[in-house]
């Protein structure tokens, strides 16, 4: 039974990944991250998606401006002056530039901040933990994010894992196909060794077996 549940999720993983199939270059090793972020803060090349909560400041407008509203799924936001503008899929610097060419209409030169105030992200900027872990889950890339972030996020090994045999799978731009890293996460969880603590990147996947035993 555990071999039948351990070929679906490593299926499963193949086909969320959905990047040229599941062929890998070999398991070779990540360096460890040199300190831990503990920010709630998107990266500064963060995509916006859909649901996730904008603040938006308009200097010496503020009734133009909007508070916390929510990306619609469709992937547009409505604010004073600016109807359906599409949101999904640009950086705040990007949405920021848009609401200012919209509002330069009204008033002259205006000055826009775009603000995440709580973040979904895009489907290319998920971390996704599958496999022998508590609450098997997909993730929001933040900035500095390390694999042991992720795991405190899905409660952890479960306890069957073999986490030392633990795979982080990566799409490699230059080379256009995926790459495999080796994860030791028994012993960065269970043995606190720092050095098994490694940055992560928007799109990895975390692939957890269980244990044969």
């Amino acid at each position: 039974m555990r071999s039948i549940r351990s070929a679906a999720i490593a299926a499963l993983a193949c086909a969320s990944l959905a990047l040229g199939g599941c062929a890998t270059t070999g398991a070779d090793e990540l360096p460890p991250a040199t300190f831990v972020a503990l920010q709630e803060q998107p990266g500064e090349e963060y995509v916006i998606g859909p649901l996730d909560e904008l603040t938006i400041h308009v200097w010496r407008n503020p009734e133009l401006g909007a508070e916390k509203i929510q990306v619609r799924p469709d992937g547009r936001i409505t604010i004073p002056l600016v109807k359906d503008l599409p949101a999904v899929g640009k950086t705040p610097s990007m949405l920021e530039k848009d609401i200012a060419q919209q509002l330069s209409q009204y008033i002259e030169e205006p000055l826009v901040s775009v603000i995440v105030n709580e973040f979904a992200g895009t489907f290319s900027q998920q971390i996704r933990i599958v496999g022998a872990t508590e609450k098997p889950a997909s993730l929001p890339y933040r900035a500095n994010m390390t694999v042991l972030d992720a795991m405190i996020s899905v409660g952890g090994l479960s306890e069957f894992a073999a986490g030392n045999r633990a795979k982080l799978i990566r799409f490699d731009k230059q080379s256009g196909s995926q790459k495999e890293y080796a994860l030791r996460l028994t012993d960065l969880l269970r043995r606190g060794d720092s050095d098994a603590n490694v940055l992560l990147q928007p799109g990895d996947v975390i692939i957890i077996p269980e244990s044969a035993f």
